[in-house]
């Protein structure tokens, strides 16, 4: 759920970090070159990002015949593909460490 639909209504919760004397000052001059608190600048910033790495995990949206194209791929019987087989056989470089 992105931020602007979430409700923004009195927050109740309260989270605290420790930073370095580093951390905060770059956090404070980020926050007021956006003209905001710090807590805003973080609670916005952290939110986007927590979002990005759940969007993946959790939501996975096709138009209905993309979908269903999907779904027939997914529901297909596996098929040797003898071309990709020795491309995987060969030995890489990884394969030497």
């Amino acid at each position: 759920m992105a931020v602007n639909e979430k409700d923004q209504g009195q927050k109740s919760e309260r989270i605290g970090i420790r930073t370095s004397e580093w951390q905060r000052e770059l956090l404070l001059a980020a926050s007021k070159a956006e003209g905001s608190t710090i807590t805003d600048f973080v609670l916005k910033h952290a939110t986007r990002a927590a979002e990005d790495v759940l969007a993946d995990r959790r939501v996975f949206m096709l138009p209905p015949t993309r979908w269903e194209a999907f779904v027939d791929a997914l529901d297909r019987p596996e098929r040797e593909l003898p071309r990709l087989r020795k491309l995987m056989d060969i030995p890489t470089i990884l394969d030497e460490m």
